[in-house]
């Protein structure tokens, strides 16, 4: 099983990668070099440092705690975990329209009015946690509001990848590998370099694989913007991706083209 490689060294293999400095790290996520060379080190990061680490290196926040194997922030987890639902219906009837299409409900998503928060994010225990890397991105999937069931469909229609429901649980839970094949496509729905992606959970992707299609480039972006929709709100927003695509609504392609 692929060991955890913990956070400094998680960060130090990105640093290389993009031939990133401490010191220019440092003065971009307005910390001190000293700070930054702590973290390297092996000390723990505190939710402040990771905060300016996420944006300083643009990661999504969320995704730099749960590498770092820290507990979300309520004001980073999504708004309402029963919009879990609609939203993988939200992503594959939006990939199967045009881009113009895929546009237009990504702007409706946003100009939505924000609901209040009516409890706390907490998303149901699939599987033992590990804190391994399968179990990392695992998490980050489920903090776009996806359960097994919707990695597994979202997934399928997105990229190559075609699991049952229950073997996203035996990914996070450590039992089984993650691939090359796998990162890259957690990747691209996650809307992250998959050769970053390879280097922070300890798998060598190889030769640089092709930069996600247009249909996969929108479904990130829908995933990660639906998540500050309500139930109620992605259930609207299901409904109308669904009546956009006319005719071709019956069924879902799997692996689309250019995806």
């Amino acid at each position: 099983m692929t060991e955890h490689l913990g956070f400094g060294a998680m960060l130090a293999l990105l640093l290389d990668r993009r031939e990133l400095g401490v010191e220019e790290l440092a003065d971009r996520a307005g910390l001190t070099a000293v700070e930054v060379r702590a973290v390297l080190a092996g000390e723990p990061p505190g939710e402040g440092l990771l905060r300016r680490l996420a944006t300083a290196l643009g990661f999504r926040s969320v995704d730099l705690f749960i590498l770092a194997g820290l507990a979300v922030p309520d004001d980073m987890a999504p708004l309402d975990a029963a919009a879990g639902r609609w939203v993988p219906y939200v992503v594959m009837d939006a990939v199967h329209l045009p881009a113009a299409g895929r546009r237009e409900l990504l702007q409706l998503i946003r100009a939505l009015p924000q609901e209040e928060r009516s409890s706390r994010f907490a998303p149901k225990r699939l599987g033992p946690l590990t804190g391994g890397p399968g179990d990392c991105v695992i998490r980050m999937l489920r903090y776009r509001n996806l359960d097994w069931t919707g990695m597994a469909k979202t997934l399928a229609v997105v990229t190559p990848t075609y699991l049952s429901a229950a073997t996203y649980g035996v990914i996070g839970a450590g039992r089984k590998e993650l691939t090359p094949r796998l990162v890259t496509d957690f990747a691209a729905l996650l809307g992250i370099d998959a050769v970053e992606l390879g280097a922070l959970t300890g798998v060598f992707v190889g030769e640089v694989p092709r930069p996600p299609g247009p249909e996969a480039v929108d479904a990130a972006a829908l995933l990660w913007e639906a998540r500050r929709l309500s139930a109620a709100q992605a259930r609207y927003v299901s409904e109308l991706a669904r009546s956009m695509r006319g005719d071709s609504r019956d069924g879902y392609l799997i692996n689309l083209p250019g995806s």
